[in-house]
């Protein structure tokens, strides 16, 4: 089974049968709106989106989302999913959920930003980590939950993601990836101070037009290495847009941008991968351009 399939499926009668958790809410109407690794999304009634969990070892970082984003939404210049309908397991649904306010916006693969608007979306994503990772948060966190700043073990897990997709003739590494790869090995520990999104990448972001209207699925949030919600400097910008990035986000080292550019090709290799074997088409072809704008 591919690590990406759910233990339990929300359908539309399972979720209508938990959001009655709401009575208040009325809950008329139910729509998918999507799913990835983490949550199996409805939206009731146009109004709230409700978060389902898809597999156990997503519910600490739910309930991780559940005790911070409250506290962390206020502080941030861009929307997050801020849980107001908090629902508890049941017989058949043993994992807590929550319903927050519908975001509106679309997946930045469905958008087809060109060039100017891509930048555009990028300097607000710069503005937007800028304030998170300078946020006083008093809230206990893990610290680097995926061991995604410890190059010792990220490294290799890029290497192994990215020799599936060529064993499979889904995209094969550039040479130049390997020496990148070579060298940030090579890393000492990281400083893990900065609260981070933690799983940052295209599927994340909501935009209407060029306005990004919100920043999703927080089930990695923790104290880490702000380096690793900048790996979309590398994946999502062109080569030549990537300064007018920084000058806006603000100083980070050379460590924290080979950092960064490791969890660009690890984290776009793992969502094409999934995409490929699901047939999305279009969050594939995002996936395999952000893994080439890295390896440039």
């Amino acid at each position: 089974m591919p690590v990406w399939e759910a233990e339990i499926v929300v359908d539309e009668a399972l979720a209508r049968r938990l959001v009655t958790q709401f009575p208040e809410l009325g809950a008329e109407t139910l729509r998918p709106l999507g799913y990835g690794w983490d949550y199996t999304i409805w939206v009731v009634d146009e109004r709230f989106a409700f978060r389902f969990p898809r597999r156990e070892v997503v519910v600490a970082g739910t309930e991780r989302e559940i005790a911070v984003l409250p506290k962390l939404a206020p502080l941030l210049p861009v929307a997050v999913p801020t849980p107001l309908c908090v629902g508890s397991p049941t017989d058949e649904y043993p994992w807590p959920f929550f319903g927050s306010r519908f975001l509106p916006g679309r997946e930045l693969s469905d958008a087809a930003l060109d060039g100017e608007h891509r930048l555009s979306v990028g300097l607000q994503l710069a503005s937007f980590l800028r304030s998170l990772h300078a946020v006083e948060l008093h809230e206990p966190l893990s610290l680097d939950v995926n061991g995604r700043a410890d190059m010792t073990r990220r490294v290799p897990l890029a290497r192994e993601t990215l020799a599936d997709l060529e064993r499979h003739g889904v995209w094969r590494a550039p040479p130049a990836v390997r020496a990148i790869l070579d060298e940030a090995e090579q890393l000492g520990p990281p400083e893990l101070t900065a609260v981070v999104h933690g799983d940052l990448h295209f599927r994340q972001v909501l935009v209407e037009g060029e306005l990004v209207t919100g920043v999703v699925d927080w089930v990695d949030v923790c104290r880490s290495d702000p380096a690793i919600d900048l790996s979309m400097l590398w994946s999502f910008l062109e080569p030549d847009q990537r300064g007018a990035f920084l000058d806006d986000y603000g100083e980070a080292s050379d460590d924290q941008l080979l950092r960064a550019r490791v969890l660009a090709f690890s984290l776009c290799g793992i969502v094409a991968a999934q995409a490929h074997d699901e047939r999305l088409a279009a969050i594939e072809r995002e996936a395999l351009a952000g893994l080439n704008r890295a390896a440039r």
